[in-house]
C-alpha cells in the first residue's frame, strides 16, 4: 500500500512540476521546453519499432514527412491546422506503410541501412522539388494552431508557454496509448518477435505483419511530432531532418534505454538538460557531437542498459549493504 501511494505521489508531484515548470523559465529556455516535450513523443514513438527488434535510421524523416503533409494540408489546400496535424501523422504511417514492403525483406544491420537509404531518397525529393515541397529553403508562413476565443478564454498558441501546455496534452495522451499497446496483447508479440523470432512464426505469428504495424504506428506518433513541431515554427525545411538529427534520437534512446517507456525520456530529458544548461552556459555547444559521443561510448561501457537501470542498480546495491550491516550488527 505504501508503495502504491509512493508512485501515485510521484506521478503527481511529477506532473504538477511540469505544469509548474516553464513559468519558471526565461523565454529561450520556455522554447526549448517545446522542443523537449515534442521530442519526448519523437524518441517514445521511435522506441516501438525497437520493440520488434529493428532500428531505423529513417524515423527523423518520417518525422518530417508528418510535418510536411501537415504543413501542405493547411497551407495549400486550407484544412484547419487541428485536422491537418493528424492528416499530416496519417500521411507519415502510409508512407511507412509503404516502405515496409522493400524495407522487411532486410533484418538487422541491412535493415538499419535500407531506411537509412528510403529515408534519404524522401529527403533529397523535398531538396530536388520546389514545388510542393520549396526546395532547400523549404516553406516558410506555416499556418499556426488557431487562438481559442471563447469570452473570458483567450489562448494564444504562439505563446510558447501556450504551445507548451498543448504539446504537453497530445504527448502525454500518445505516450499513455503506446504504453498501453505496449502491455497488450500485441505489445506482448512485439517483445516475442524480438527476443525469439523463429519460435513465434513456428506457432503461427506473421512476424512481418507486427514488424510493418509496428513501424506504422511509430510513423503515426512521429509524424504528429513532426506537425507539431513545423506548426509552431512557422517553417519546415529538409535539414531540421537530416541524418545528425537523427543521430541525436538513437543516442538519446541508448542512453535513456528501451526496456521501459521510460527510458527513452529519461534520455532526451538527461540530455537536453546537459547541453542547455551545461554546454550552452559554458560556451561550448559546438563540441555537442564530441560530447554527445563520450556520452553514448561512456553508456555503453557502464550502463549498458541505460539510464533507467540506475535506479535498479542503486537500489540492490542499498539492500545488499544493509544485509551486510545487519549481519555484522548480529555477529557483534
Amino acid at each position: 500500500m505504501v508503495s502504491a501511494w509512493g508512485s501515485r505521489g510521484a506521478f503527481v508531484g511529477l506532473f504538477a512540476g511540469l505544469i509548474v515548470l516553464p513559468h519558471l523559465l526565461s523565454f529561450s529556455q520556455k522554447e526549448v521546453a517545446v522542443f523537449l516535450v515534442i521530442n519526448v513523443l519523437v524518441v517514445v514513438s521511435y522506441r516501438l519499432l525497437t520493440l520488434t527488434g529493428e532500428w531505423s535510421l529513417a524515423h527523423v524523416v518520417i518525422t518530417g514527412v508528418g510535418a510536411y503533409a501537415s504543413t501542405l494540408l493547411a497551407k495549400r489546400l486550407g484544412v484547419p491546422v487541428p485536422v491537418a496535424m493528424p492528416l499530416g501523422a496519417a500521411v507519415a504511417a502510409l508512407t511507412a506503410y509503404v516502405l515496409s514492403f522493400p524495407l522487411f525483406r532486410m533484418k538487422a544491420f541491412y535493415f538499419l541501412i535500407g531506411s537509412f537509404a528510403a529515408g534519404e531518397v524522401i529527403r533529397l525529393c523535398w531538396k530536388r522539388f520546389r514545388e510542393p515541397f520549396g526546395g532547400p529553403k523549404g516553406i516558410k508562413l506555416i499556418p499556426s494552431v488557431p487562438d481559442i476565443d471563447i469570452g473570458i478564454v483567450d489562448v494564444a498558441f504562439f505563446d510558447p508557454v501556450n504551445y507548451y501546455y498543448l504539446c504537453l496534452v497530445v504527448v502525454t495522451a500518445s505516450v499513455v496509448v503506446l504504453r498501453r499497446l505496449e502491455q497488450s496483447r500485441i505489445g506482448l508479440t512485439f517483445h516475442a518477435i524480438h527476443w525469439q523470432d523463429k519460435l513465434a512464426e513456428s506457432v503461427g505469428v506473421d512476424t512481418r505483419r507486427y514488424r510493418t504495424l509496428a513501424f506504422v504506428i511509430a510513423s503515426f506518433f512521429g509524424g504528429l511530432a513532426g506537425a507539431l513541431l513545423a506548426h509552431y515554427l512557422g517553417t519546415v525545411n529538409p535539414n531540421q531532418f537530416d541524418v545528425e538529427s537523427m543521430v541525436y534520437v538513437l543516442v538519446w534512446v541508448i542512453v535513456g534505454g528501451t526496456a521501459t517507456i521510460y527510458g527513452p525520456i529519461l534520455g532526451v530529458v538527461a540530455l537536453t538538460v546537459v547541453n542547455e544548461i551545461v554546454l550552452r552556459e559554458l560556451g561550448v555547444d559546438q563540441a555537442r557531437p564530441l560530447i554527445y559521443g563520450a556520452i553514448l561510448i561512456a553508456s555503453i561501457l557502464f550502463l549498458p542498459d541505460g539510464l533507467e537501470s540506475l535506479g535498479p542498480k542503486m537500489k540492490r546495491a542499498f539492500v545488499r549493504a544493509r544485509e551486510r550491516s545487519d549481519r555484522g550488527g548480529t555477529r557483534g
